[in-house]
Order: C-alpha cells, then structure tokens, then sequence
C-alpha cells in the first residue's frame, strides 16, 4: 500500500474529487480526514471508507476561519497523532462578467480558494515541519489561462499556483513537498449545472473528447502524495486532457 500509515487531510471531501481522493487513499492504506462544509456529504464518505475496515474522521471547518482551521488541524493530531499529507481541494466559483461582478462574488471566491488554501496550509505545515515530513497538493485549475467570467475564479486560481512555489521554496528544508494540479473539465457537481451546450462546446475543445472522472484527478492526488514523488516540489500538474496544449 502506497499510504500505509499515513494520516491525510482533504478539503472539500464531501463530493467530487475530493471524495473521489478520500476514497483512494483509504484504498491505499492512509487514514483520511474528510473535511466539508456539508456534513452529510461528509459522513457519508466516512462511511465508506469505514465499511471497507478504512479509518477516517470528519471534520467540519469553515477553511477562511483561521480559528476553525487550527482547530481541524488539533483535532486530527490529537485524533491520529501526526499529520502527514494535505490535500487543498476546498473550492467555490462565482461567475460573472467583470463589469457585472460584483464585490461580494470576488470576495467569496478569493477568500475560500486562496485564503483558505493558505490557512490550512499555514495550520498544517507547523506538525510536518516538526516531524520533518510532509506531502501538501494544492488546486488550481485549467482557468489559470483565462475564461469568460471567471475574473475571480482565474485570479484565486493563480494565486495557488504563485502560494505552491513560494511553499515548496520555504519548506524544502523541512522534507516537505508542495505541488498543485490544475484539472481541467471534471465530472463535478460544480459542472453537472452547466447547460448542455455548453458541456459540449467544451468537449469539443478536448483532445480526449470527454470530461475527467474525479478518479482520474485523484490518481495523480494519489502519486504526489506517495513517496514516489520525493523529488518532485513547486510543479503545477496540468490534468485536462490535453486542452491546455497547442493553439
């Protein structure tokens, strides 16, 4: 087992790839964390995990409350006495026009992708650090390269990507590594509500012709978590099907 042993967090855990993640993991021996705002999502991925002789604790926290964070990060080392992997998957977007968007949508969206990336970050490193060992993923996302009304998602977005770098800089000393994926159109409940049209003016862009499955996304979770990628820190993992390349 690739995680056997390990104590893992997951933002967001309660559907899509997040729990798609949880799942993985538990598979491959780790005790999960599954953190979600929606607790019956969440219960219902522990139970899961559990039904299968996996460990896991489910842990609501809002991710922008630095409090709430601190205290998800107490409860899982008084719970499993050690932290060894972070995954940031906690994510909302808010899309409008620039010109129609406003404050509240760019707050929102900044403060839950970004800002909530960091304090679990900044939470989760303190015990990884004293331990000298820790795997942290972050989520950005293909719309790093820009798309029609997602001002605020694109921004929070690249943030993760320029927070990730400067991470794996600070904590490389410490044995800890710090990447980010970036996946691309994903079968997600944030994708499910998008028209049908639009789903297909997408797939069309797509070399692959097809959305992910959150598996797929949490495959790579899975290898950047693992020991298999000790040498790898400050990367950005493009999982999109190849949308991101060419002209």
């Amino acid at each position: 087992m690739r995680l056997k042993d390990k104590i893992a967090l997951i933002t967001g855990a309660g559907s899509g790839i997040g729990e798609a993640t949880a799942l993985r993991f538990a598979e491959e021996g780790a005790k999960v964390v599954i953190n979600d705002v929606n607790l019956e999502d969440a219960n219902k991925v522990a139970q899961d995990i559990t039904s299968k002789g996996g460990k896991a604790l489910v842990i609501k926290t809002d991710v922008t409350n630095k409090v709430q964070v601190q205290s998800m990060i107490k409860e899982t080392i008084t719970t499993f006495g050690q932290l060894d992997i972070i995954v940031n998957n906690a994510g909302i977007n808010r899309d409008a026009f620039a010109k129609k968007m406003d404050e509240q949508q760019w707050d929102d969206v900044i403060n839950i992708n970004l800002k909530g990336t960091f304090l679990v970050c900044q939470a989760g490193m303190m015990p990884m650090m004293e331990k000298n060992y820790g795997k942290i993923i972050n989520t950005s996302s293909i719309g790093v390269l820009g798309n029609l009304g997602q001002a605020n998602y694109s921004a929070s977005k690249a943030g993760i990507i320029g927070l990730t770098r400067t991470l794996a800089l600070e904590l490389a000393k410490f044995n800890i590594n710090v990447n980010c994926i970036a996946p691309g159109a994903t079968k997600t409940r944030m994708t499910a509500s998008m028209p049908e049209n639009i789903k297909q003016l997408i797939t069309q862009k797509i070399p692959f012709q097809r959305f992910a499955e959150p598996k797929e996304i949490a495959n790579v979770h899975l290898f950047l978590a693992s020991d298999e990628s000790s040498y790898i820190t400050g990367q950005v993992i493009f999982v999109d099907g190849g949308i991101s390349v060419g002209i």
